[in-house]
């Protein structure tokens, strides 16, 4: 068996923070924002010590969607109804809006505390 001398070359370029943007998604932001209320939404459930049957009594779905919702299949999900689920779960959502800096375009994101 023969060695191989090729080099590979990595490129490595720093994330922007948003998995999505960097991979040219469209609707990035909004991706990023849901994936983020989805992750508190698995972390409200863990910490209440619910089953995905009673999580989805409590937020108003059938189980099959708190499955889907765990596994990161967000298709279905707006981000309204992942704030409506959190504000179920007894979590505050707070929707802060204000005017945005000169050097960049204005954006969505959730910001966790």
């Amino acid at each position: 068996m023969e060695n191989s001398t090729d080099e590979t070359k990595l490129t490595l370029i720093e994330s922007s923070g948003n998995v999505f943007a960097d991979l040219g998604l469209k609707d990035a932001e909004e991706m990023m924002a849901k994936a983020r209320l989805a992750g508190q939404l698995a972390l409200a459930i863990r910490d209440l010590g619910l089953t995905q049957k009673q999580a989805a009594e409590r937020m108003g779905l059938d189980q099959p969607k708190v499955s889907a919702l765990m596994r990161g299949k967000l298709s279905g999900f707006s981000i309204e109804r992942l704030v409506r689920g959190l504000v179920a779960l007894d979590r505050d959502v707070e929707i802060s809006v204000r005017t945005k800096p000169d050097n960049r375009p204005a954006h969505l994101a959730v910001v966790e505390r």
